[in-house]
C-alpha cells in the first residue's frame, strides 16, 4: 500500500452529519455512553477501538438499525430521527456491513440492485438488459472480473465483499459507513478500493471507515474517532494520526510487547511434523515438502488465491489430497477426513470461525465441550458436571469474556469467539495446530491475547502452522516463513532473513532475495 492518503478536505461550518451525546444500554451492558461525532462533506472519519467499545452500536444507530436511548443525530445542521434503515437509506446513508449481506443465489447484478430494480413496463427482458447495464458501470469501478450473471455463491469472498461495496455505491448514498470493508480483499483489491474511496470522497461523499487494520486506517483517514468501552476518548488530525497513537489511545497504556512472543530455537532440536511430497490435485508440478519442530511456529504466507487455505484444509482432512503422506513423531497418519486429524491431535482454527468454527446459537459450554463429547460421555449421556468444569477452567484459562457459561457463542465479540474455538482444541491437548488467519476481523487488544496463548502453545512444544496476510503478524511471531505462489510452495525463509519485501518477493513469483 504505497499510495499517499487523500488530503484533508476543506473546513465546513456545518457537518454533513452529526452525533451528539449518543447513549446506548442493553440489558446489562452499557454499550454507548454520551458519544459525539462529527462528519463533513467529503471526509474520511476513521472510527476505532477494540471489539466491545461500541463502534457498531453507533453504526447501527446512524443507519436507523438501532434507536439511541439519548442523544440527537443532525443532517445538514437540522435533526433528524431514523426509524428504520430505510428513513436513513433515503436520507443518504448506507452501511457496507463486515458480514456480508448478498443473496448467494441470484446473480450478481441483481444483487447489486435488490430492491432497487429499475421500474418499467412492457417487457421483462428490457428490464434485466437496464439492470445489467447499469451493474457493468459500478463492476468496471470496482475490478469485478466474474460475468454479471454469475452466482454470488460461486464468487470468491473478496468478490462478494466488492459486490456488496457496489451494491452500496448504487444507491447514490452521500454517506457510506464502511465496516472492515478489506477484511476478505488481497492487497491489490484493498488498494483499488482506496482508491475508489478517494475518488468518492473527491466527489463531496462522506466515508465513515471501520477497521481493525491500522495501517489502513493510517493510509486512507482525514480524522480519526477513537472509542473505548462506550465512551469517546480521543480524536486525531491528519498530522496526528499513528499506529503507536491509536493503540495508546484504545487501549489505554502502551503495547510495549505487543507479539508475547519468546524465541528459543535451541529448543527447537526435535521434528514433530513431517509432510512429504504433498499435492494437492492432480496438475501440481511441484510437491509441497517441509517440517516442522515442536515449539516452532511456521507462517505459511502468499497472496490471497496462493493456495494457502486449501493446504491447510488438505493436511486438516477438509479436501482431498491427490498424493503425499504426513508424518507425527516419525510415524505415518493418513487423514482422510477432519476426524482422521482430530484422532491424531491435529487441530484447525478455520479462516471464517462464524461459519465453521463455532455454533452461533448454542452456548459458549457446548462449543468447548463439542469436539470432546465422547470423553465427557458415559453410556452416551453427557456428564453436565464435567462438562461445566472443563468449559469453566477454559474460560478462565483463556481469559473468555463472556457473562457465564450458558451465554450464546454469536453474543460475544470477535476476539473471544476467537479464543472460544482454541479452547474446544485446547480442551484435546493438541499436537499441532494449524490457524488461518487467527486475528481476523478481531480488534488490536484482543489479538495481543492471541498472540499470547499461540506463544504460550508454542511454549507447551505444540507446533504451529499459521497462515496470515498480515505481514507484521507473520514477522512478529514466526520462527520461520514458506510461502506460495499459484499453488506451489515456492521459498523458505529463516528468522534471520525475514522481511516484508523477502515475502512479497516471492508470495509475486519473483526469486529469492540473497
Amino acid at each position: 500500500m504505497t499510495s499517499s492518503p487523500s488530503p484533508q478536505p476543506a473546513t465546513h461550518h456545518v457537518p454533513l452529519l452529526e452525533a451528539v451525546g449518543i447513549s446506548k444500554s442493553f440489558p446489562g451492558v452499557q454499550a454507548l455512553s454520551q458519544v459525539s461525532l462529527r462528519l463533513y462533506p467529503g471526509e474520511i472519519l476513521a472510527v476505532v477501538g477494540e471489539n466491545g467499545a461500541g463502534k457498531s452500536t453507533l453504526m447501527k444507530i446512524l443507519a436507523g438499525i438501532l434507536q439511541p436511548d439519548q442523544g440527537q443525530i443532525f443532517l445538514e445542521g437540522k435533526p433528524v430521527q431514523f426509524r428504520n434503515v430505510h428513513d436513513a437509506q433515503r436520507h443518504g446513508i448506507a452501511l457496507i456491513h463486515q458480514e456480508l449481506n448478498l443473496v448467494p443465489n441470484l446473480d450478481i447484478a441483481s444483487n447489486i440492485f435488490l430492491g432497487r430494480e429499475p421500474c418499467g413496463w412492457p417487457p421483462l427482458c428490457w428490464l434485466c438488459r437496464e439492470i445489467y447495464t447499469l451493474a457493468a458501470n459500478y463492476a468496471q469501478q470496482l475490478g469485478i472480473r466474474a460475468p454479471l450473471t454469475t452466482l454470488v455463491k460461486d464468487l470468491p469472498l473478496g468478490q462478494q465483499q466488492l459486490v456488496e461495496i457496489a451494491k452500496a455505491l448504487a444507491s447514490a448514498s452521500r454517506i457510506l459507513i464502511m465496516d472492515e470493508p478489506t477484511s476478505s480483499l488481497t492487497q491489490r483489491e484493498s488498494e483499488r478500493l482506496f482508491a475508489i474511496i478517494r475518488q468518492l470522497s473527491d466527489q463531496g461523499v462522506s466515508i465513515i471507515y471501520i477497521s481493525h487494520r491500522l495501517r489502513e486506517v493510517e493510509l486512507i483517514a482525514n480524522r480519526v474517532l477513537v472509542l473505548r468501552d462506550g465512551r469517546q476518548v480521543g480524536e486525531l488530525q491528519r498530522g496526528q494520526i499513528t499506529h503507536e497513537d491509536m493503540v495508546r489511545l484504545m487501549v489505554g497504556r502502551e503495547l510495549r510487547q505487543f507479539y508475547h512472543r519468546h524465541f528459543a530455537p535451541s529448543a527447537r532440536d526435535k521434528i514433530l511434523v513431517t509432510v512429504r511430497d504433498l499435492r494437492l490435485h492432480a496438475q501440481q508440478r511441484n510437491p509441497i515438502s517441509f517440517d516442522i519442530y515442536h515449539g516452532e511456529i511456521v507462517g505459511l504466507a502468499g497472496l490471497m488465491g496462493s493456495g494457502r487455505t486449501r493446504l491447510v484444509q488438505t493436511l486438516f482432512g477438509l479436501s482431498p489430497k491427490f498424493s503425499g503422506k504426513v508424518y507425527l513423531h516419525g510415524q505415518e497418519v493418513e487423514i482422510s477426513s477432519p476426524a482422521d486429524a482430530i484422532q491424531a491431535g491435529i487441530y484447525l482454527i478455520p479462516e471464517d470461525r462464524k461459519q465453521f468454527g463455532l455454533i452461533l446459537n448454542d452456548t459458549v459450554c457446548h462449543n468447548i465441550s463439542l469436539p470432546s463429547l465422547r470423553e465427557l460421555s458415559r453410556y452416551t449421556l453427557v456428564r453436565s458436571r464435567q462438562e461445566r468444569t472443563l468449559a469453566s477452567q477454559l474460560v478462565q484459562q483463556l481469559s473468555i469474556r463472556t457473562p457465564g457459561l450458558q451465554q450464546m457463542v454469536g453474543l460475544l465479540s470477535g476476539g473471544n469467539q476467537q479464543k472460544t474455538v482454541l479452547a474446544k482444541w485446547l480442551a484435546r491437548q493438541p499436537r499441532w495446530l494449524l490457524l488461518d488467519e487467527p486475528t481476523r476481523g478481531i480488534d488490536i487488544y484482543a489479538k495481543s491475547e492471541i498472540y499470547a496463548l499461540v506463544d504460550s502453545l508454542a511454549q507447551q512444544g505444540v507446533a504451529i502452522l499459521m497462515v496470515s496476510s498480515e505481514l507484521e503478524e507473520i514477522l512478529g511471531l514466526c520462527d520461520r516463513v514458506l510461502v506460495m505462489h499459484q499453488g506451489e510452495l515456492v521459498g523458505e525463509l529463516d528468522r534471520s532473513h525475514l522481511s516484508e519485501e523477502a515475502i512479497m518477493q516471492l508470495a509475486t513469483g519473483g526469486k529469492h532475495l540473497s
